[in-house]
């Protein structure tokens, strides 16, 4: 782009304007004597002086005389077409001179006002202009007409998102347009740089030149204007108030900015000239009207939320102790307003409004928490509970126990649930006891009568997670699944409003993973998310068990997004998010047979070990901390824990639904440590627990197929069997691996290819091209893959090269290609594609390199 130009330019004119300007011209042209007549009303910067100026060219160049009033003193000639601009600032003589020309027959006149102020000698005039004359009135440009004005100063066309930008911030108000687009102009010559996507801000210079503008406002209207940006609107009863006057007076001031065209045809301020007012505005004067505003909207019980932002947007002088209780009063119930939808916010309101004498420690410890600031809350609360005087210390001692509990400390939480005995205490106590496995005591907290308060949606809701949870650790997983679904359902209306030390959506989820109800799991957990269910303070949690869903189903790329989206930008995880989060991580490495990621992972595993003691709703990873431990040697790390959740579930009696999952990690764990003993004990608890439910089931069949598999007898029948009754469950990719690893040891060509295309079908793929087996060649191996083939295999689905592999396991390159060609063979495979689709099912790969 060129930039501005000095030389004078076509005007760019909307499509009334551009109407009336033919109109005269097409007629002075036909007749130079022939009668001019037309009114033009528009608000402030919508060009009435442009186009009197434009008008007044083409006249001249038709041949037709024009004057303007301020000419001279004489009377002009009859012939002249006399250009009024701003009508509505002229005196009355002025004016009931011009009416009394029009009257005498000389109504070769053009007219040019705003809507307000309406003297009565300018409405006199108005009438008296010939009635085939109305009134033209001017609107903003579109889209067309800012394009049009931005070519005409840079030269040059404006690209799509400028344009965008400049009618967004401008209103389409033709000053504004060519203001910003002046300012524009050093921008424009440089292209706003590549793929900058037009204009971050507008630029200073723009809003200065609304300073005279600003500086001609009348008083009352500058504070009217102020109240507009303060969020709230051009709102007649508050402006009575915050004015002074009656309804009638209010009513002018309005008529009053929409006719300085800073207000927009929607009521509200157009955004440069709400920045403009922000940026010339002396704070002091901003605060007053605000704090003004406040005080009426507190006397109305109406929102104040809006007017505090911008107080707390005008800096440390906007929200001083000096506004006294009523201040303080405004920043508690705007911190009230902001509770739901903006945690952070509603803390920083609290702690404000405590700094003014107002006892809000709590809520703001509240607040903290569900913007995930945990740190802050426990802090607080735990300010609470010390205080012997305080009468919030049953409100701060729940609250301290529900971060505690976040941070993977039932047992202390649980104490302080007991202690507290406020609201739902006593049923979030009985969760914490069951989950460290003191079932008694957990009976005796579900006994202890609660304080005093009404039964509210939390208590009974949180009446309804330990019913839940107790049932889940004495009863059957249908009954508990069912009885935490219904908690989930009914606190998905209280929003992200609650802070909870879990949810029951989570509960939920976890009981579903544990029994196989993976639809039902997902379902909750979906729900309570989108209900935003615990706020942010779960919001990281819900996340985590829905990646842990798609994991066990086998999608890992699902989970993987899942878990990045949820570790992300938001904070460091807390210790209990952290375990699940470091599992989630292993567990994706682990099916990938990404040995360089496990090894990546592990010591985020290791962290999360040493941060989280072992609890009843953490044997999901610990099961994969358990499986990874023994791929790397690593065991040393798991020997205390998986010793504590021994006694743990010992001590609720080996309850089914949560020693399944971990007796089916701990399976295969035992079995890549080579310990077959560990594993037949393993098998032997599974086929205890079978008829539990459909997935215990499963399990138990699966893992003495498992065993037999280990052991070199595979049945091709019974391991299909087991696979698909894992896969009907929801574990495919368990269903799978047990399929392909049969595939591996079995010595019948047939029966490899047939449990193979099952291992494709339960992984979700289209089963390969049927192929006839090829003659193993003489002296082969009796195993399909050696351990060699295998490493390699994995390698090349890593999308190393055949000289990177060769690098890596100090072969030769050459010796890499004959492993590739006798793998080939050995599996039938056709084409490269299908060879290395069955790698994948082989080794438990699941993405594409």
């Amino acid at each position: 782009m060129t930039g501005v130009t000095t030389a004078a330019r076509r005007l760019v004119l909307g499509p009334a304007a551009r109407r009336l300007l033919e109109s005269v011209v097409e007629a002075a042209a036909a007749d130079p004597r022939r009668v001019v007549c037309a009114q033009v009303r528009a608000p402030g910067g919508h060009g009435k002086t442009a186009l009197l100026r434009e008008l007044g060219e083409a006249l001249v160049a038709a041949g037709v005389p024009v004057r303007t009033p301020w000419q001279g003193d004489g009377e002009p000639d009859d012939d002249a077409v006399l250009l009024v601009d701003d009508a509505h600032l002229l005196d009355p003589d002025r004016l009931h001179a011009l009416r009394d020309r029009v009257r005498a027959g000389r109504p070769r006149l053009v007219l040019a006002y705003r809507p307000w102020p309406r003297p009565g000698a300018l409405l006199e005039l108005a009438e008296a202009l010939p009635r085939v004359a109305p009134p033209v009135t001017l609107t903003p440009f579109g889209p067309e007409q800012v394009r049009a004005c931005l070519a005409s100063v840079w030269d040059a066309p404006a690209p799509p998102e400028v344009a965008a930008f400049v009618l967004a911030q401008t209103a389409g108000v033709p000053a504004y347009v060519a203001r910003l687009a002046a300012a524009l102009a050093p921008a424009a010559r440089r292209g706003f740089g590549a793929g900058a996507g037009g204009p971050a801000e507008v630029p200073a210079a723009a809003l200065a030149a609304f300073t005279a503008e600003l500086d001609e406002l009348d008083p009352d209207v500058r504070r009217a204007l102020l109240a507009a940006d303060a969020g709230l609107g051009l709102r007649i009863d508050l402006l009575e108030a915050l004015l002074g006057g009656g309804a009638d007076r209010v009513g002018e001031v309005l008529a009053a900015a929409r006719a300085t065209g800073l207000v927009g045809r929607d009521g509200q301020l157009v955004p440069i000239a709400r920045q403009a007012l922000a940026a010339l505005t002396p704070a002091a004067e901003r605060v007053a009207v605000w704090r003004r505003l406040t005080e009426l909207q507190l006397d109305r019980r109406g929102p104040v939320l809006p007017l505090v932002r911008s107080l707390l947007a005008a800096g440390p002088g906007g929200l001083d102790r000096s506004g006294g209780a009523g201040m303080a009063a405004a920043l508690e119930t705007a911190a009230e307003e902001a509770f739901d939808g903006e945690p952070a916010l509603a803390a920083e309101l609290f702690a404000a409004a405590a700094a003014a004498g107002r006892p809000t420690q709590v809520r703001q410890a509240r607040a903290a928490a569900l913007a995930g600031d945990l740190d802050t809350a426990l802090r607080l609360a735990d300010q609470v509970v010390a205080t012997p005087d305080s009468p919030e210390r049953a409100e701060g001692a729940l609250l301290a126990a529900t971060v505690i509990a976040h941070r993977g400390q039932l047992a202390r939480s649980a104490e302080l649930y007991r202690w507290s005995r406020h609201g739902p205490s006593p049923a979030f106590a009985a969760i914490g006891l069951l989950g460290v496995g003191r079932a008694a005591e957990a009976d005796a907290a579900l006994r202890q009568t609660p304080g005093d308060g009404p039964p509210t949606l939390l208590t009974g809701a949180a009446g309804l997670m330990a019913r839940g949870v107790q049932a889940s650790v004495n009863g059957a997983a249908t009954g508990a699944l069912s009885t935490l679904v219904q908690a989930a359902a009914l606190l998905e209306s209280a929003g992200p409003g609650v802070a909870l030390p879990d949810s029951p959506a989570a509960l939920a989820g976890l009981v579903a993973l544990h029994c196989g109800e993976l639809d039902i799991g997902e379902s909750v957990l979906d729900r309570a998310a989108a209900a935003r269910v615990g706020g942010a303070l779960l919001s990281r949690r819900h996340a985590l068990l829905r990646a842990w869903l798609d994991l066990v189903r086998g999608d890992l790329a699902a989970a993987e997004a899942r878990l990045t989206a949820a570790t992300a930008g938001k904070g460091r995880p807390e210790a209990r998010d952290l375990v699940f989060a470091a599992a989630l991580g292993i567990g994706l490495a682990r099916r990938r047979s990404d040995l360089v990621g496990l090894h990546r992972a592990w010591p985020a595993a290791c962290e999360a070990l040493v941060r989280h003691p072992v609890d009843l709703f953490t044997m999901l990873p610990l099961g994969e901390f358990a499986i990874a431990a023994a791929r790397l040697g690593q065991q040393r790390w798991l020997a205390t824990h998986l010793r504590e959740a021994d006694l743990l579930l010992a001590a609720l009696a080996e309850p089914p639904l949560w020693a399944v999952p971990l007796h089916w990690s701990a399976l295969h764990a035992a079995v890549i440590a080579e310990q077959p003993a560990v594993a037949a004990r393993h098998v032997t608890a599974l086929a205890a627990h079978g008829g539990h439910s459909a997935y215990a089931s499963a399990a138990a069949t699966a893992a003495a197929s498992w065993l037999e598999v280990l052991n070199g007898r595979v049945d091709p029948t019974a391991v299909e069997s087991a696979a698909r009754g894992l896969h009907d469950a929801g574990f495919r990719w368990d269903a799978a691996r047990l399929a392909g690893q049969a595939a591996i040891r079995t010595t019948d060509r047939r029966a490899m290819t047939a449990l193979l295309e099952c291992a494709r079908t339960l992984q979700g793929r289209a089963p390969a091209r049927p192929a006839e087996p090829a003659p193993r060649p003489p002296g082969a191996t009796e195993a399909v893959l050696s351990d060699r083939e295998l490493e390699v295999a994995r390698l090349v689905l890593d999308g190393l090269t055949y000289r990177e592999i060769g690098d890596r396991l100090f072969i030769a390159a050459k010796t890499v290609e004959h492993h590739m060609a006798r793998m080939r063979q050995r599996l039938g495979c056709a084409t490269r594609a299908e060879l290395l689709a069955n790698l994948r099912v082989l080794t438990g790969e699941e993405s594409t390199p």
